[in-house]
């Protein structure tokens, strides 16, 4: 005891938990989002004393939900290329998160996703099982659930194991395909002490090899020769370094870009080889196509490449190899990053060959009548399509607002001139993604503005009362689009695609598809937020503009946009 202040001065053991905050923080971590349960008390505890004793650990953010606390750390992922981390309550809470880690999954992007688990100890060990729902909820098997979904998966056996166990989850996630892995914490381990007094050993993770000079060589050399290229891609611009690159040789070679299902901006809308989102009629017709970083590069049922073509494929992991059927052909397969081979084909190709000066003016004439016709059909402010919001949301954004869409904005209406301003829901369609992702993207980047495009039912998905309660509880403005057509459009549009002419069309395709009545979304922004309703076109505009000024005063907003599309 010490006589002048009174406290107790005998060493407290360091216990698992308390590693685990540091081992974080000094790995880089910024956040750990939480939404806790009877497993949480030795991380509140480790937390709670950290703070009396001014240890650097990450920031804890509550949200009370695990999908959208998933989404957060996806989201400043997106906005910082720095690894986040998320623990959930036990399998329930597992169970929960595992949409959007399949989401985090495909698009490759690093997550530290940790579970607590019922105490091993039915009695006599410090946080042994003490409460009725630790027997129900154990599990034989708690990470089978999530493991296909994760790139590696395992369980703290001993306290003193935790420097090691983090520093390896950290560096799988960080090497390249980047990924999510998950870890289960149970409590009486997690309240163990760490007898360990070495610090946490360096992480490492594998740096994406360089381009294979001989096949960057031969893939230049089928640039030079071809008539017809054309480069498919959806996610080189995660990569600023990519965009630049892709843009600068798209203009000198004359290589139209299509950006499929596009979740990244790879080349500004206004690039003058930019050539859509639809790659299929250019697909048919081409002689070469360039794959960069694009898991589906055509939908074989609607168009091939001619069998003369040549085909490329590029990326960390070109043949997307934890898909379990994807039978595109390839003649050139380069494992490397988007950026890496672009620097070194650049190189490699030099001045623009007499093929490519050849076709410049008819790709340029091509294109500018496609986009023509595109911009005829958002032409039209008398009718609320979704071309049209597109086009206005992206005159309202500005160029260096973030627009986060799951589905319903156009992106090819909606002018992105620059990387880092447009995200796009990953390929494995979890909905409930965009919100939190949002959030995450303006916690990370307080400084942006940060508008989130969904579909009602996307945003029913997105746990409504749990993302616009963190949005106000940790001061994150950020505007909130609902396209709402009372109906989930990927049901009608799929049905009637398969059934043209059938009964289903007939009926406009509402059959399990219809969301009516409507709710009035915009109460739910909550006393901290602005709602606002719009069905007149003519009040698009400066609906969005009053929301975005809303959001620029500090409170979140949200506008409900009545269409019928």
């Amino acid at each position: 005891m010490d006589g002048a202040t009174g406290r107790n001065t005998t060493t407290v053991q360091r216990s698992s938990a308390d590693t685990l905050l540091r081992v974080l923080a000094e790995a880089g971590i910024d956040y750990l989002f939480v939404n806790g349960g009877t497993d949480f008390p030795p991380i509140v505890e480790a937390y709670c004393r950290a703070e009396a004793e001014g240890w650097d650990v990450p920031k804890p953010i509550v949200v009370p939900h695990e999908n959208t606390a998933v989404a957060m750390a996806h989201g400043v992922y997106l906005a910082t290329g720095r690894m986040q981390a998320v623990m959930v309550h036990v399998n329930v809470g597992t169970a929960n998160a595992i949409n959007a880690v399949l989401d985090a999954s495909r698009e490759q992007i690093p997550i530290l996703l940790m579970a607590g688990r019922s105490p091993y100890s039915e009695k006599g060990r410090h946080g042994t099982r003490t409460r009725y729902i630790h027997w129900a909820q154990e599990m034989y098997d708690q990470a089978g659930m999530i493991r296909e979904a994760v790139k590696w998966d395992y369980e703290l056996h001993l306290p003193e194991q935790m420097s090691d166990v983090v520093s390896r989850a950290l560096e799988v996630a960080q090497s390249g395909p980047k990924g999510p892995v998950y870890l289960t914490l149970p409590r009486d381990v997690l309240a163990g002490t760490d007898t360990r007094a070495e610090p946490a050993r360096a992480i490492a993770p594998v740096e994406p090899a360089p381009a294979d000079p001989a096949k960057v060589a031969r893939v230049a050399r089928m640039i030079a020769e071809a008539e017809r290229p054309v480069i498919v891609t959806a996610n080189a611009g995660r990569d600023a370094e990519a965009f630049d690159l892709l843009s600068d040789i798209a203009e000198t070679h004359v290589l139209p870009v299509t950006s499929y299902h596009q979740r990244f901006t790879s080349i500004a809308s206004n690039h003058p080889f930019e050539a859509g989102h639809d790659p299929m009629p250019w697909v048919k017709q081409a002689d070469l196509v360039l794959v960069l970083d694009c898991d589906v590069p055509w939908v074989p049922a609607i168009a091939e490449p001619p069998e003369s073509a040549k085909i490329v494929h590029v990326g960390e992991d070109p043949i997307f190899s934890r898909y379990p059927m994807r039978s595109f052909r390839a003649d050139v397969t380069l494992a490397t990053t988007p950026a890496l081979f672009l620097k070194a084909l650049r190189a490699e190709l030099g001045a623009a060959s007499p093929a490519a000066q050849a076709r410049r003016e008819d790709i340029v004439s091509r294109i500018a009548a496609d986009k023509a016709r595109l911009a005829a059909a958002a032409e039209d402010e008398a009718v609320m399509t979704p071309e049209l919001i597109s086009r206005v949301i992206g005159e309202v954004a500005g160029p260096e607002a973030v627009i986060v869409n799951e589905y319903p904005l156009r992106v090819e209406h909606c002018a992105r001139t620059r990387p880092g301003t447009y995200f796009g829901l990953s390929p494995a369609g979890g909905l409930g993604w965009g919100f939190g992702a949002a959030l995450g993207i303006k916690l990370a980047a307080p400084e942006r503005d940060v508008i989130c495009t969904m579909g009602d039912g996307a945003y029913i998905f997105t746990n409504p009362t749990a993302s616009h309660w963190v949005a106000q509880a940790q001061g994150l403005p950020v505007l909130t689009v609902i396209f709402n057509n009372a109906l989930h459009g990927a049901v009608r549009n799929s049905t009637n695609a398969m059934y043209p002419d059938g009964y289903s069309a007939r009926s406009k395709g509402r059959m399990l598809a219809d969301l009516s009545p409507s709710v009035d979304f915009e109460s739910m922004a909550g006393a901290k937020g602005r709602g606002f309703r719009v069905s007149d076109p003519a009040e698009l505009r400066p609906v969005l503009q009053q929301a975005l000024d809303t959001v620029h005063g500090g409170e979140q907003a949200l506008v409900n946009i009545l269409c019928d599309y």
